[in-house]
């Protein structure tokens, strides 16, 4: 009579087991970042001279399609070399800075 208890018992809990049903939590398949606009378009003759002289030195082929400025007084330059377009970074002294 123990053996058919237990065994009602075994067979009991086996199937409330798969009665419950598992709690997944959701997955995230990717994450969205949204670039947020920093930089604001100027024209070139707004850009300092300091940032002028020093796209001059460094880059004689270049010709400058862009230049944006953000608050922190960086600029952006869209710049054309020898047929290819590059961006570049530079402080309001005209240091080049290196974003990545």
């Amino acid at each position: 009579m123990k053996k058919v208890i237990l065994s009602a018992a075994i067979v009991l809990g086996g199937w409330a087991s798969f009665a419950n049903t598992a709690v997944v939590a959701p997955q995230i398949d990717e994450v969205v970042l949204t670039p947020q606009k920093e930089y604001k378009e100027i024209k070139a003759e707004e850009l300092p001279q300091a940032v002028k002289d020093a796209l001059a030195a460094d880059f004689q082929t270049a010709t400058l399609d862009k230049a944006y400025v953000n608050t922190k007084l960086e600029y952006k330059l869209e710049i054309t070399v020898d047929g290819a377009a590059s961006t570049v970074y530079a402080d309001k002294d005209g240091n080049w800075i290196n974003k990545e």
